[in-house]
């Protein structure tokens, strides 16, 4: 193993042991699950291991990384769909469905068009900076800023209907 793919393995595992839970939600804002999300999330630094030597440094290294990780929670979101429909959706108890403070959100939340939901997550999440999330999108800046706008005034609407 050469020189550089020894650092490139540092750099994967400090970045997997530092952001785990920032990966972690943001693909849970995919999934729409948490166990799945986590799945997705080490499958990513799996298939970043196993493909480590395709990254050329034209982009940024965390960039890179939470590209995978996207990608990542996309397929398991398409698996996750799938079997869901096998599940109930909704808890019951007492014949009732169960609610929780934040579920009202959450569920405004998860009916955002996924790009919104993802700058959204990106954003307060995992606390990255416009530029990094345009990088990590593929997007240009403003869109990341219009993309981010957009979703607030959609909560904002959604959740001063429900006061």
């Amino acid at each position: 193993m050469s020189r550089s793919e020894e650092n490139l393995l540092v750099q994967i595992e400090v970045l997997y042991r530092n952001r785990f839970a920032d990966f972690v939600a943001v693909a849970a804002s995919i999934v729409g699950e948490r166990e799945s999300a986590r799945e997705a999330v080490q499958d990513a630094f799996a298939s970043i291991v196993r493909s480590r030597s395709d990254f050329r440094a034209e982009a940024p290294f965390e960039a890179w990384v939470w590209r995978a990780v996207i990608n990542a929670a996309r397929k398991k979101k398409r698996r996750y769909a799938r079997e869901a429909h096998a599940r109930a959706t909704a808890p019951v108890m007492n014949g009732v469905p169960e609610r929780d403070e934040g579920s009202e959100l959450a569920t405004l939340v998860a009916a955002l068009p996924e790009r919104q939901r993802l700058v959204l997550f990106l954003r307060y999440y995992a606390d990255l900076d416009y530029l990094r999330i345009a990088q990590i999108l593929g997007v240009r800046t403003g869109t990341v800023s219009a993309s981010l706008h957009a979703a607030h005034r959609t909560l904002r609407q959604a959740l001063n209907e429900v006061v």
